[in-house]
């Protein structure tokens, strides 16, 4: 969205939403460090301030969002359809889960500095090497936050359909580590998926001043499903089918 096709009104929401959203880092950035700190004490919890802030940075973008069903909170891969940026933000409010993401991201500064407040952990897709490597750092994540959450279509969707799985993301999960449940996601934006979907050749900062400039709320329901179950666990291949089919099942069920 070039600044030239923006109203006054669209300016001033966006003004006042990225000057919330600079106050609020600056409010949870100290907490969160005093936090790692005492972290370092036994017997510390897991850190909240990450959650709090993409919260928080959520409900500034004007989303409102509706939780249905509950993530498994004693561990769980959250695999989830990928709509928008918002899915971040969202996902970590409703669940405190840190997120897996392409190393891309951690080639701009500003980016890696804040995917690393909430222990993002970056893979390398085309780096066969480091595989081994990349599935320890998964599991070691999930075991300290308690959810871990991978969009397995690899990049973003329209909102309306669900692109193929790359099984290839979910090596970590073959097999699931003992007591970790695997946990499909549905991310509902409702009628309007299309137009906050993050798609085509629509730069990243255009979709999020789009979002921004908007008059009324995102709204969006995070359907938490039921965690995949026998055969579905056999490989990262049945897994990524099964997931799947559990997300576009949920999309075609009649919802209130």
């Amino acid at each position: 969205m070039a600044a030239a096709d923006l109203s006054i009104a669209q300016k001033f929401r966006i003004g006042v939403r990225l000057g919330a959203m600079a106050a609020w880092l600056l409010v949870c950035v100290p907490f969160h460090y005093l936090w790692r700190i005492g972290l370092r004490w036994p017997g510390g919890r897991p850190r909240p301030w990450p959650r709090r802030f993409l919260g928080g940075i959520c409900w500034i973008a004007g989303v409102d969002v509706t939780v249905a069903g509950l993530c498994h909170r004693q561990g769980a891969f959250l695999l989830a359809n990928h709509v928008s940026w918002i899915d971040i933000t969202a996902l970590a409010g409703a669940s405190g889960t840190a997120f897996v993401a392409h190393d891309g991201l951690a080639g701009v500064p500003l980016l890696r500095w804040l995917c690393t407040l909430n222990d993002t952990v970056f893979i390398a897709r085309h780096d066969r090497a480091s595989v081994h490597h990349q599935v320890e750092q998964v599991r070691a994540a999930v075991s300290h936050h308690g959810a871990l959450t991978i969009f397995p279509e690899g990049t973003t969707s329209d909102g309306t359909s669900l692109l193929p799985f790359k099984s290839s993301l979910l090596s970590a999960l073959a097999p699931p580590p003992e007591g970790i449940a695997i946990q499909p996601v549905l991310l509902d934006y409702g009628p309007e998926a299309a137009s906050i979907a993050w798609t085509g050749d629509e730069p990243g900062l255009a979709n999020f001043l789009r979002i921004l400039a908007r008059p009324r709320p995102v709204m969006l329901t995070i359907h938490f499903l039921p965690p995949l179950v026998s055969v579905a666990l056999t490989d990262r291949k049945t897994i990524a089918a099964a997931a799947r089919e559990a997300i576009i099942s949920a999309q075609s069920s009649p919802r209130a």
